[in-house]
C-alpha cells in the first residue's frame, strides 16, 4: 500500500492567520506534540519574516528529531541563506522555495514576465541545494496557471535541483474534479516521473479536504495541512480530517501515512488552546459533537452496535470517552500512570504542579473527567510564573459598585491592591494591573464549563494587549472568578518574559 508523507503547516501557514500568533515556547509545545503525532515534516516558520520567526525556526530544528524541518523561502538567495541558518542543526533539513506562476500574480503583485519567473525558479533551486540536498518547489496559485507554463516551470526546477514539487490552491479555487485533473496531468507531465508530486489546498469554498483527497485519488505523493484547518482567510486542510478519510476509507484511496492517529484529539486542543480560537463543536473528526448521539433511534442503533451511526471510533483520534477518573483519595503514582495513558509523558516540575492542581480541584470535585485531566496538565505546563496568586476577595451587588482585593506573589513576597471596576471579575484585572504596574488591553474573554454539573472545571482564556502585542493565558478553577484572574496572570506572566 502506498504510503503518503505529510507536512504539517501550523506553525508557518497557520500562524499567519490573524490572531494565531504563538510565543517561542507555545510553538516549541506544538512541534513536539506534532513530532509525537508523527508528521513526516513540521514546516516551522518563515525564517527571513522577523527575528522571532527565525529563532523559533533554528530553536524547533534543533530540538525535534524525529521529523523533518521546513523553512519557508522566497525566491531569492537572501531568504535561501537565511532559511539555512535557522535549519542547518536539523535531523532532516527542508528548504520550501515559493514564487508565484499565475499570470495575475505577474501582473499585478510581481511586475515580471514568464520568462523571469523561469529563471529566478531555476536560479533559486539551484542556490538551495548548494546548501542541502531536499528542496521543495511550491508553484504559488498553481491552480490558476496556464497548464503548459506550470509544467515548463516544475520541468526545469527539476532540472535545477527540486525534490518535491507541490502544487498549491493558493486561494481555494478548484472543486475536487479539478484538483483531480490538473494533478494527473502534473504526474503524467514530468521529466522525473520518481519526482513526488505534493498538494497545498486553501479553504476559501470549504474543499480543502475535498480537494485533498482528490488530489491522492490522482496520485498525489505528499500532502500539506494543518491542525484543525487554521490559516489565512478561510483556513488551509484541516489535517484530522484528511487522515482520518484516509484511514476511515483506505478501503478505496489505497493509502496510508505515518501518522498516530490517536494523538489527533490532543493536537487538536492544544493548537486550540494555545492560539485561543475554540473548535466548533460540530467541527469533523475532533468537535465536541463528532461521537455525540442525541436522537432517541440513534442511541437505540448505538446501545446495539455503535458502528450504526460511527464510522469511526473515538479511541481512533485519542479520544477518552470514560467520566469517572481519578478522585480526591488518588495517588501521585496512579496519576502519573493515568496520565501516560492520556499521552502525557510528566516529570519533575510539570508532574509535581499537575498532581498539585489536580488534589486542589479534587478537594472540591468528586468526578474528574479526562477532559479535565488534561486541562489541568496543560495549564501546568505554562510558562514560568512571574507572578502566582495567593488570595482574592471580591464584593459585588446591584445596590454597590464591585470591589476586588487581590494579592499576587512574586519571589517569595507579596503585593496586595484594591481596585473598584463595573465586575467583580474586571476590578479583579484592575487590581491586578495596580501590582504589576500596567494597563492592560482585553482584547478577548472566554469563559466555558469543562463537564457537565455544578461542580465542573471552569476554564477562562483572555488575550490580553500591550504595546502592540498579544498574549494568552488560560485558567483554571471551580470558582469561575478564581479561574478568571488565573488566566489574566497567565497572560501577564507571558508578557513580561519577553519585555
Amino acid at each position: 500500500m502506498k504510503t503518503l508523507t505529510v507536512l504539517d503547516t501550523t506553525l508557518r501557514d497557520g500562524e499567519q492567520s490573524p490572531g494565531c500568533s504563538m510565543q517561542l515556547k507555545e510553538k516549541l509545545e506544538v512541534a513536539k506534540q506534532l513530532e509525537h503525532l508523527g508528521v513526516d515534516f513540521i514546516e516551522a516558520g518563515f525564517p527571513i519574516a522577523s527575528p522571532d520567526d527565525f529563532q523559533a525556526v533554528k530553536a524547533i530544528a534543533n530540538t525535534i528529531k524525529g521529523a523533518g524541518i521546513a523553512g519557508l523561502c522566497r525566491a531569492t538567495a537572501g531568504d535561501i541563506s537565511c532559511a539555512w541558518e535557522a535549519l542547518k542543526g536539523a535531523a532532516a533539513p527542508r528548504i520550501h522555495i515559493f514564487l508565484a506562476t499565475s499570470d495575475i500574480h505577474l501582473r499585478y503583485k510581481l511586475g515580471i514576465s514568464r520568462e523571469e519567473v523561469l529563471d529566478k525558479a531555476v536560479s533559486a533551486v539551484a542556490f538551495a541545494r548548494r546548501f542541502l540536498p531536499d528542496v521543495e518547489f511550491s508553484a504559488e496559485d498553481a491552480t490558476r496557471t496556464d497548464r503548459d507554463f506550470l509544467m515548463e516551470v516544475y520541468n526545469r526546477v527539476i532540472q535545477a535541483g527540486a525534490t518535491l514539487i507541490n502544487v498549491t490552491d493558493t486561494v481555494g479555487y478548484l472543486l475536487p474534479q479539478e484538483t483531480e485533473s490538473l494533478i494527473r496531468y502534473v504526474k503524467q507531465n514530468l521529466i522525473n516521473p520518481a519526482i513526488p508530486v505534493g498538494i497545498h489546498c486553501h479553504n476559501d469554498l470549504g474543499m480543502a479536504t475535498a480537494n485533498t483527497l482528490a488530489a491522492v485519488a490522482a496520485g498525489a505523493d505528499h500532502i500539506e495541512g494543518t491542525i484543525n484547518g487554521i490559516g489565512e482567510r478561510a483556513g488551509n486542510a484541516a489535517l484530522e480530517e484528511v487522515i482520518m478519510a484516509l484511514k476511515t476509507r483506505q478501503d478505496l484511496l489505497g493509502c496510508q501515512t505515518r501518522i498516530n492517529t490517536r494523538e489527533l484529539y490532543r493536537s487538536s486542543r492544544l493548537v486550540s488552546t494555545i492560539i485561543d480560537k475554540p473548535v466548533a463543536h460540530n467541527k469533523a473528526v475532533v468537535g465536541e459533537n463528532a461521537f455525540v448521539h442525541e436522537a432517541g433511534v440513534h442511541q437505540h442503533g448505538m446501545m446495539n452496535n455503535p458502528l450504526t451511526y460511527e464510522i469511526m471510533s473515538p479511541a481512533d483520534i485519542g479520544l477518552q470517552t470514560n467520566s469517572l477518573v481519578l478522585g480526591k483519595h488518588s495517588g501521585k503514582a496512579a496519576f502519573e500512570q493515568r496520565m501516560k495513558e492520556l499521552g502525557y509523558a510528566l516529570d519533575g516540575e510539570k508532574l509535581a504542579a499537575a498532581f498539585k492542581s489536580f488534589k486542589q480541584l479534587a478537594d472540591h470535585q468528586k468526578a474528574i473527567t479526562d477532559r479535565e485531566l488534561c486541562s489541568l496538565v496543560e495549564g501546568a505546563a505554562q510558562i514560568r510564573q512571574t507572578y502566582s496568586l495567593k488570595s482574592f476577595v471580591v464584593n459585588s451587588g446591584t445596590l454597590i459598585s464591585a470591589t476586588a482585593v487581590v494579592c499576587l506573589e512574586k519571589d517569595s513576597q507579596c503585593y496586595e491592591k484594591v481596585a473598584r471596576g463595573p465586575s467583580p471579575i474586571l476590578a479583579a484585572f484592575n487590581a491586578v494591573d495596580k501590582i504589576v504596574g500596567e494597563v492592560y488591553q482585553l482584547e478577548s474573554f472566554v469563559i466555558q464549563s469543562m463537564a457537565a454539573g455544578r461542580d465542573s472545571l471552569g476554564e477562562v482564556v483572555v488575550q490580553l494587549g500591550l504595546k502592540g502585542q498579544s498574549f494568552i493565558g488560560r485558567g483554571l478553577a471551580n470558582d469561575i472568578v478564581g479561574a478568571c484572574i488565573h488566566a489574566y496572570i497567565s497572560a501577564v506572566n507571558k508578557s513580561l518574559c519577553i519585555s
